[in-house]
């Protein structure tokens, strides 16, 4: 195994994003403008937002704006995995809101639906399958708790298929398989880029107005009021008679009745919430076409998702072309929530992948990497999004997705709307609203530097548990019995 020469020739850029069918950006905002709706982010939670409040409301007048480039960050750099599940699996949900599990998981089922849904309305070609996802096992303690998950997701009304080492390995052939569990229903692949480049093109046919190249730089509410500087319009939302919001940006300004913020891991313009976030970084390569002998020789006739089960997981599938995905393992926080753009790249993180990666799959040995890239994700100590309204509900947000926000980011985007009240009476409440998972908060991290001091202890203690069977050392039971989320 040569990582270094399988490594030689990749490019430092997200595959997903690295096609010359990638559209030319919109043009950036330019001067004041006024709207009923702003939108903050150009990734799937902005784009969904912006997309279903003109469809609730076809007369509304939609703001997006993107600091970069639309599906630039987190939306274009995923691996595709688009789950049905908007808690980070069973596990979590069920430790969480045991007794809200049933409906979170049937609105779950119903927001993967309308996401295909979506895509056939819009005629969004965003290599869609519906392949499911098959979670095996790669150590000997990992087989319980396949066997106890898929116990609890007979109970929750899944079919999973309980695999041995000769099913799963018949299903895809690698040698460290000792078992798996392959849910076939509840998780479709698909192009990241092309859903956020599809989902902008919507928005557009619908009106909205979007714009690139547009960060925005600072949030002001006006006091509630009578009359208003925006006219008659305002009549139509819950809460009529506060004032409008404005967002400054280098070039210009938008005021706005009510603003989504869907800023992901980067610094949020509603300061409370800067707390419950950090940004992680996530890492992934991309293989070249595979050869006929080569896709022979791993089988993976069914095209499903794949990860294994440690808490330094790998995910890993195949593109519509015929290559493979493989990411995960290294989740790494930088010191004061760092940000910047040489963290996307990570050599030694590479090198272990790709080792790993040939140790999954040593039939493979002289394929080449072409691609390595990193990207940012907006964790939160529960795992899963959280959400809430400020300034007399005329601003929503929805952060914390945690790495399964491809699929949770719509359903994200329907809790924002009804937050702010689109085609809504007022004060009227709905279903998704009225979950405790909506109604409640994570944990906030601690400041720096006790911030950084506990993420990496957490990280090294995780890793350690990985090495000793699986078995979580006193700080890892400590943060089970607070409910801080870190587990696999």
């Amino acid at each position: 195994m040569d990582v270094v020469k399988a490594l030689a020739e990749a490019e430092p850029a997200p595959f997903w994003l690295d096609d010359p069918a990638r559209p030319a950006p919109s043009p950036a905002l330019s001067g004041a403008v006024t709207c009923d709706l702003a939108v903050v982010g150009g990734g799937y939670g902005g784009l969904w937002t912006a997309l279903m409040a003109k469809e609730r409301d076809p007369s509304l007048d939609v703001v997006l704006l993107e600091a970069g480039r639309i599906g630039g960050a987190a939306s274009g750099r995923n691996g595709g995995f688009c789950s049905a599940s908007l808690t980070h699996g069973l596990r979590n949900g069920l430790e969480r809101w045991p007794d809200d599990m049933p409906d979170l998981e049937r609105l779950g089922w119903d927001n993967l639906r309308a996401i295909g849904d979506t895509l056939r309305r819009h005629r969004i070609d965003a290599e869609w399958e519906l392949t499911g996802e098959m979670s095996v096992a790669t150590e000997e303690w990992h087989l319980p708790a396949l066997a106890e998950e898929a116990e609890i997701a007979f109970e929750l009304g899944w079919q999973p298929m309980l695999l041995s080492a000769e099913g799963a390995r018949a299903e895809v052939a690698s040698p460290t398989y000792l078992g798996a569990l392959w849910d076939r229903d509840s998780v479709a692949m698909l192009h990241p880029a092309k859903l956020a480049w599809g989902l902008a093109d919507a928005c557009r046919a619908l009106g909205v107005r979007i714009h690139e190249n547009t960060r925005v730089t600072g949030l002001r509410a006006e006091p509630a009021r009578g009359g208003g500087a925006l006219g008659g319009r305002r009549g139509r939302w819950a809460g009529a008679g506060a004032g409008p919001l404005h967002l400054a940006a280098a070039s210009g300004s938008v005021t706005a009745h009510r603003v989504a913020l869907a800023s992901g891991a980067f610094p949020s313009l509603l300061r409370r919430l800067r707390g419950y976030l950090v940004p992680v970084y996530d890492y992934a390569l991309v293989t070249e076409p595979l050869s006929a002998e080569q896709r022979a020789a791993i089988g993976w006739r069914h095209r499903q998702g794949l990860g294994d089960s440690a808490n330094q997981f790998h995910y890993y599938r195949l593109t519509a072309d015929g290559r493979i995905v493989w990411g995960g393992y290294d989740a790494i926080y930088h010191f004061g929530n760092g940000l910047r753009p040489g963290l996307e790249h990570r050599p030694a993180t590479f090198a272990t992948l790709a080792r790993h990666f040939f140790t999954t799959f040593p039939q493979l040995e002289g394929i080449r990497f072409s691609h390595a890239w990193g990207g940012v994700v907006d964790t939160c100590t529960r795992f899963c999004a959280f959400y809430g309204s400020a300034h007399d509900r005329r601003l929503a947000y929805a952060a914390g997705y945690t790495g399964l926000g491809v699929g949770a980011t719509r359903f994200g985007a329907d809790v924002m709307l009804d937050l702010l009240g689109v085609g809504l009476a007022p004060g009227e409440e709905t279903e998704r609203t009225r979950l405790e998972m909506v109604r409640s908060k994570p944990v906030p991290f601690p400041p720096e530097p006790l911030r950084y001091g506990v993420i990496e202890l957490t990280r090294r203690e995780m890793a350690r548990a990985d090495r000793n069977a699986g078995r979580r050392g006193l700080w890892l039971r400590a943060l089970d019995r607070f409910g801080l989320g870190f587990d696999s």
